[in-house]
């Protein structure tokens, strides 16, 4: 009989790799154009050839400054956001195993023993007795045979949900990333604004000096001398302003790096000047691209989870057959156990075959439900990632305009400035027109310092779009 038993259990294993009935899956058209916008805002987006796309470099690669690699670097170390996705991860590859192995047979050895007294009413020989029995056994308990695939279903639908997970966890190293460099930058250029205000200060408080002298001999008015006394106090409330932002940007940078203390001020940047900025990328073609964002992948993983369980939905309208068998040895005497012919085996197969149950059809409707709501998502992102891209490129393609024509500005209204200052000083015009320039002026370099820092914030926001970073 084991020898039958043996082939019957070879004859199961076979079977398991019989088809399942599940609706292959292909990967839908992207909703998206073949290629990125074109007109005059993008006409400084196509890349030299040669020029890398943002998934050929790693971070390391693309961001050429030692000291932002370095914070990045520890960031990616001990951020807890990105330790939570990496702890997601693991749990899901767990969980992953845990429905992988459902698929083969669990092989248990029991051993048992039990005393019984019997009384004479009940007993065969009429006299009362105590009766003894212990077993050994090695077996499979109730092992389901997946004949419909219904099982394997929920596998595949377990690893595609840990593959999803996985593609969250890049993702999340992205956005850490993306954030580290742009609280970089933003820490650099709020330092910049801060030289600005306090070189500006210095000037305006020589200047209100000058004009309280002259106003002490009767040569300028006390107008004069308020109005050069509200800038002093404006660029003062400036300082205070700016030293409050570079310490909020030192802040966020700290939370982060997820450093127990603050990071050194060696490492820090002292203006964007200071800054080495980030290598060109190429967009490269959004069919090529975009599929290979994380997020992108990790929608079609669910879409795929959602495809498998249908196939488990389905797979639940067929019968569902259970073995369970064993064998070992049985004696009335602990002794005997393992003696010749005390040899025991059990066969219990068992198929039940669901003949009316409602909640089977509406479970299959929900599945193809969920099915096109993940896909409705899938083709969501798809989209949506397709606009931050074309978002970033027009920024690109315009930002050295704006930088050009702002550099234009502050030289400009640096001479009205200059010309404004000398009338002044000479007698032909009020202090109003030394005022009005000097605010012109402060607000032109500041315009300056913002558009400078959106330059390379557009580069590491392109970088971020394109997928860039997550390895």
């Amino acid at each position: 009989m084991n020898r039958h038993l043996f082939f019957l259990l070879v004859g199961i294993a076979l079977v398991l790799g019989g088809c399942t009935l599940a609706p292959k899956y292909t990967r839908p058209e992207a909703p998206i154009s073949a290629d990125w916008p074109t007109g005059a805002a993008y006409r400084e987006t196509k890349a030299m050839p040669g020029t890398p796309t943002a998934t050929e470099l790693q971070w390391r690669e693309f961001f050429a400054d030692e000291r932002l690699q370095q914070i990045i670097d520890t960031a990616l170390k001990n951020n807890r956001d990105l330790r939570l996705a990496a702890l997601n991860v693991q749990r899901a590859r767990a969980l992953y195993g845990i429905q992988r192995a459902e698929v083969f047979p669990s092989v248990n050895a029991v051993g048992s023993g039990s005393r019984q007294r019997v009384p004479a009413d009940l007993s065969t020989s009429g006299n009362a007795m105590t009766t003894e029995r212990y077993d050994v056994n090695l077996g499979i308990g109730s092992w389901e045979i997946d004949f419909f695939g219904r099982i394997r279903s929920l596998k595949d639908r377990a690893l595609e949900e840990y593959l999803a997970t996985e593609q969250a966890r890049r993702s999340a190293q992205i956005l850490l990333v993306s954030a580290v460099a742009n609280s970089y930058l933003a820490f650099a250029a709020d330092r910049e604004h801060l030289k600005l205000a306090e070189s500006t200060l210095e000037t305006q408080e020589t200047a209100y000096n000058l004009i309280r002298r002259r106003y002490e001999v009767g040569l300028a008015s006390e107008l004069d001398l308020r109005q050069a006394q509200t800038q002093v106090d404006t660029g003062r409330g400036d300082i205070a302003r700016f030293m409050q932002l570079v310490a909020q940007d030192e802040n966020a940078l700290n939370l982060l790096v997820g450093f127990p203390s603050p990071m050194p001020n060696e490492i820090l940047p002292e203006d964007l000047a200071s800054v080495k900025p980030p290598k060109e990328i190429s967009p490269g073609m959004p069919s090529e691209v975009l599929l290979r964002r994380p997020d992108i992948l990790a929608g079609e993983h669910r879409l795929k989870a959602a495809n498998a369980n249908i196939r488990a939905a389905r797979a639940a309208f067929f019968p569902r057959i259970a073995l369970t068998t064993a064998f070992g040895t049985a004696s009335s005497d602990l002794s005997g156990l393992f003696k010749a012919g005390s040899g025991t085996w059990s066969f219990a197969p068992q198929i039940a075959m669901p003949i009316f149950d409602a909640r089977l059809w509406s479970a299959y409707d929900a599945t193809k439900v969920e099915k096109e709501t993940a896909l409705a998502q899938y083709e969501k992102a798809i989209q949506t990632a397709f606009r931050e891209v074309a978002d970033a490129l027009a920024v690109r393609g315009t930002v050295e305009s704006q930088i050009s024509a702002q550099q234009s500005l502050v030289n400009a209204v640096a001479e009205t400035y200059r010309l404004a200052n000398v009338r002044y000083t000479t007698g032909i015009d009020s202090y109003l027109g030394v005022l009005d320039a000097q605010r012109s002026l402060y607000a032109a370099e500041q315009g300056l310092i913002t558009t400078r820092l959106a330059r390379l914030a557009n580069q590491v926001q392109l970088y971020a779009v394109l997928g860039g970073g997550g390895e």
